[in-house]
């Protein structure tokens, strides 16, 4: 069977046209060799989403974003999305819309849920949610960190003109002679650094004997140390106590008026008759001042001896 040029012409044509049709389709994320199924999601933003778009299931991707269009007069977007899988999942499953890096564009995720009897069938809208992606991550650590930077050139610049304002020309002028000043301090100073230097060298002989002084003076220390260690501590304490019990018994006799000297400190009779004693004694030694003849007597013509008179200043 033979064909004419125009039948030929009229086949191509529908060929090229529905090659063109299912071209454009599979553009558009719509494969019509397969039995997709389309789900919808509302969102108020889908910055970075675009149609063929990856749509994916735990990472797998499973279909793609067909279309993206208004939803209403507010502005909210609804997105239209296939799903080539039969991999069965809620309706109550949340598409999310997620990624968004320096050179990647956003994907649309499906976060399944399981529930019997509410399975997504086709043409079903499903919850939306926007998550950040790198970029809004960034800015919104960026924008603190900003605000921080500001602020820190603000008081930076607030500080180099109070430092401006105080370096006029005669503070400049005390600096530089404060400088000065330190300078010829450190030259003094090096001057006494040489100069110590000098005296050190000069008497290292000396130095050397000092320190050997020290060092013998550190080992008689030592030798001391271990005869004062070899002392026998106990013994010693033992003494002591003793010697302090020999002089507490002496204590309590005396106290008590035992003995010669608790007798003098409690007696009172004896301390009496002392007392009478000393006062007789004054009156004798007295009496020898003011008349030594009667005690001492020299006679060379036999002259009778002065009768006793009683002396005007004489004790009563």
């Amino acid at each position: 069977m033979k064909f004419t040029r125009e039948v030929k012409t009229g086949i191509l044509a529908i060929c090229a046209i529905a090659l063109l049709i299912f071209g454009y389709s599979f553009l558009k994320g719509k494969n019509l060799l397969e039995n997709d199924r389309t789900f919808y999601a509302v969102y108020d933003n889908v910055e970075g989403l675009i149609p063929s778009s990856p749509v994916t299931i735990n990472g797998m991707v499973v279909g793609q974003v067909v279309s993206i269009g208004f939803a209403d007069t507010k502005g909210n977007l609804v997105v239209e999305f296939n799903v080539d899988s039969d991999f069965s999942f809620s309706k109550n499953s949340m598409a999310k819309v997620y990624g968004g890096g320096l050179i990647g564009g956003k994907s649309l995720a499906i976060i399944p849920k399981y529930e019997q009897g509410l399975e997504a069938k086709d043409k079903d809208t499903l919850p939306g949610k926007i998550e950040a992606g790198l970029l809004e991550l960034v800015n919104d650590k960026l924008a603190p960190l900003q605000e921080k930077l500001e602020a820190a050139i603000t008081d930076a610049d607030t500080l180099l003109n109070s430092v401006n304002g105080i370096l006029n020309v005669d503070n400049k002028n005390n600096l530089n002679s404060i400088f000065k000043d330190l300078s010829i301090t450190v030259k003094n100073f090096k001057g006494a650094s040489n100069s110590l230097n000098t005296i050190l060298s000069g008497n290292e002989d000396k130095l050397n004997n000092t320190f050997a002084n020290l060092d013998k003076m550190s080992t008689n220390l030592n030798k001391v140390s271990d005869s004062l260690a070899q002392i026998n501590v106990a013994k010693l304490g033992k003494d002591l106590e003793k010697v302090l019990a020999n002089f507490e018994k002496i204590s309590k006799d005396i106290n008590s008026g035992r003995g010669t000297v608790g007798k003098l400190l409690k007696d009172d009779k004896l301390y009496d008759n002392l007392e009478k004693t000393s006062k007789q004694l004054e009156l004798l030694i007295q009496d020898l001042r003011l008349n030594p003849k009667r005690y001492v007597h020299i006679s060379v013509f036999g002259k009778k001896n002065t009768p006793y008179e009683k002396p005007t200043d004489s004790i009563n």
